[in-house]
């Protein structure tokens, strides 16, 4: 038998809410969206045919609803990784703990968490404005080295494999890696572009960009452009994939992450119309969401 969650370890409100997303269990899907924007929110749910709940605290927007038949949550985790902890552990609070009780429930509920963000190419032939469905997400965030993690055969020789090429490691970061849900990747091929995705801990020099500072890894853009593993390379990078594979993995969830291009940073490109690829994203994406995922 599972033992009591204290309080201190799992805050509920006045409300009976989980304390960040202001959410109690009946107010969100088993399928969900997260996009990092608050603001995108809307931008997602104003295609659904109803809306029965909208909730709010911090950076954390959740409006809850259909399209058609189909019962859908949108959430808003704001930028990076450690969000992404709070975010993913939270619904997975909402779907599996008895908030009466603080045991957690004998039939576990399985959520579909899909991400629908923005990333940067990190190859010439992925231009800006197309679609990148993440393979893999591969952290230089550290995140997941606070949890006790068991990786497949693939993953153990992928990370070994780009530890080796890139050297990364022999210094302050210690990348890991996650495969996406094989059950959601599988709807998501025609039209969008598939590798590996790399998260980074920050936009500026995580990321290979000088504005003041000097680098401490001069050579990142270089080496992650040009790692390769039997048929995987890394497409792209961001701020969230990687804990969200990682987390959703220990956790028993599927996961899958969708990524407009909105820079090539190999072509030092940017879109012309940033908010338009996320758009085209969305609305392509919801129509599998909405016809294919169960």
């Amino acid at each position: 038998m599972s033992s009591r969650i204290a309080e201190s370890e799992l805050i509920i409100n006045d409300r009976g809410a989980v304390y960040h997303l202001n959410c109690r269990p009946e107010e969100i899907a088993t399928t969900i969206i997260t996009v990092g924007d608050p603001g995108r929110v809307k931008e997602v749910s104003k295609y659904f045919d109803t809306i029965e709940f909208k909730n709010e605290h911090r950076e954390f927007i959740t409006h809850t609803g259909y399209i058609g038949k189909k019962r859908l949550s949108c959430i808003s985790t704001g930028i990076g990784s450690g969000n992404i902890d709070i975010v993913l552990n939270e619904l997975d609070a909402l779907a599996n703990i008895d908030f009466e009780t603080r045991l957690l429930k004998e039939k576990l509920t399985v959520l579909n968490i899909i991400r629908v963000g923005t990333s940067g190419s990190l190859q010439k032939e992925i231009p800006v404005d197309s679609f990148v469905a993440s393979t893999h997400g591969l952290g230089l965030d550290n995140l997941m080295n606070f949890y006790r993690v068991e990786n497949n055969e693939e993953e153990k020789q992928l990370i070994q494999s780009f530890n080796n090429q890139t050297q990364l490691s022999n210094g302050n970061i210690a990348p890991y890696i996650h495969m996406a849900s094989v059950y959601l990747l599988k709807h998501f091929t025609k039209n969008y572009y598939q590798g590996i995705t790399v998260t980074c801990p920050g936009f500026y020099g995580p990321q290979g960009r000088v504005l003041r500072l000097g680098l401490a890894y001069p050579l990142l853009i270089d080496n992650l452009t040009s790692f390769n593993f039997g048929n995987h390379h890394i497409t792209n990078f961001e701020m969230e994939t990687s804990a969200i594979y990682g987390l959703s993995k220990l956790l028993g969830h599927h996961c899958l992450s969708l990524n407009a291009i909105v820079a090539n940073r190999v072509n030092k490109e940017f879109s012309k119309d940033g908010g338009k690829v996320v758009e085209n994203l969305i609305k392509h994406s919801l129509s599998i969401i909405e016809t294919e995922i169960d």
